[in-house]
């Protein structure tokens, strides 16, 4: 089965984390990453392997995520949860991964109980 880059999601993810930041400001951020790549990213054009490499690592979630398929995985409304929450820059760090680390509990606990 072929799988696909949901481009949509990647750059809803981008826009989300940089939130009022400028272009070039993010792109420094990420790194080796221009602002003209960046705002084609995030009109939905695909990246090369290397920066979309490089935005899953500012975005801290797997390349995976990014994945369509017609399979759902088991756990990916955890996975969607926890990176718009690593993404959201109206969190704090602090609170952001205490809520991660909740929902991280909260999933295990039903998968337990089934």
């Amino acid at each position: 089965m072929k799988k696909n880059l949901n481009v949509d999601k990647l750059a809803e993810m981008i826009k989300s984390k940089r939130g009022n930041k400028g272009l070039r400001e993010t792109a420094v951020e990420i790194g080796e990453v221009s602002a003209s790549t960046l705002s084609r990213i995030e009109q939905s054009k695909l990246p090369d392997i290397n920066t979309f490499i490089k935005l899953c690592d500012w975005l801290e979630v797997s390349p995976d995520y990014f994945k369509d398929s017609s399979t759902p995985k088991s756990k990916s409304n955890e996975k969607e949860i926890i990176a718009h929450l690593r993404a959201d820059k109206n969190l704090n760090s602090n609170t952001a991964n205490t809520l991660i680390k909740m929902i991280e509990f909260a999933y295990k606990s039903e998968v337990k109980n089934k």
